[in-house]
């Protein structure tokens, strides 16, 4: 088995349900480094976090080649395994996404179902399509990657707020079904929801983790299964910085105790 192959497994073992994979998504090297000191087995990107950093916005704004050059320098700043957040893949073959996907190291990947320009929701069966095309192509590698299929029903707010629940899980049945590991219903929040979902869906859940969702150990007895946070990290990295600059330009002492950096 391939190094890639023994990452990609590993990945896949640690989604638990109960016992959830716990992802503070990385930006960089030095984020991505500072997940694994922490003690956290896997790291995620974040394409939102990625873009803004290289001087992009979110929603595949990113050029295509910047984007997965920073993947590589991430996944070649660990040795845990990685996986990346691929938007809805930027328009590439599935054959091209699986090939530069692994030439960075990675062996895991999102892939959502709505597209990112006009955030309309996409064909199910369209996507279905596209999911299993990114299995089929993989295997062909001799890499099983992760495939996480990102649900965006509740993201988008398609139709009635009555029936986005049962069309999450038809969605996430047909994506299973066509080969994903693991499912993404992003911002579903209401843990009555979250717990119909995980019982409905014979596959791990990933919920994002943010203001007003359940916390860790709810999202664990819920039987989630993975939980991201998406650009929170990088967004408060931010903020504190935003917040540091402010007290600096004030003629404040940033540093206690009289604390540099160099």
């Amino acid at each position: 088995m391939s190094e890639l192959s023994q990452r990609a497994a590993a990945l896949r073992a640690l989604h638990r349900p109960g016992d959830p994979l716990i992802l503070p998504n990385a930006w960089d090297p030095g984020s991505a480094r500072d997940v694994v000191a922490a003690g956290f087995p896997a790291v995620a990107t974040s394409s939102g976090a990625v873009a803004v950093a290289l001087g992009h916005a979110d929603n595949e704004a990113t050029p295509v080649d910047e984007m997965f050059a920073a993947v590589a320098r991430i996944a070649a700043a660990v040795s845990v395994p990685v996986t990346a957040d691929l938007e809805r893949g930027y328009g590439l073959r599935p054959a091209e996404l699986v090939d530069r996907l692994l030439a960075t190291g990675a062996v895991g990947c999102n892939i959502e179902d709505s597209d990112p320009r006009t955030r309309e929701l996409s064909d199910v069966e369209e996507q279905a399509d596209l999911l299993a095309a990114i299995r089929a192509a993989a295997r062909e590698a001799g890499v099983d990657l992760v495939l996480n299929a990102r649900v965006d029903v509740h993201l988008r707010a398609y139709g009635p707020p009555e029936g986005r629940l049962a069309e999450a899980v038809r969605r996430a049945r047909r994506y299973r079904a066509a080969g994903a590991d693991c499912v993404y219903p992003i911002v579903l929040a209401d843990p009555v929801a979250i717990r119909a979902l995980v019982a409905e869906v014979d596959a791990p859940v990933n919920v994002l983790a943010r203001p007003g969702a359940p916390g860790l150990a709810e999202l664990a007895a819920l039987g989630v299964a993975r939980i991201s946070f998406g650009s929170g990290l990088y967004a408060a990295a931010r903020a504190r910085t935003v917040e540091m600059l402010a007290a600096i330009r004030a003629g404040d002492d940033v540093f206690p105790n009289g604390e540099e950096t160099g």
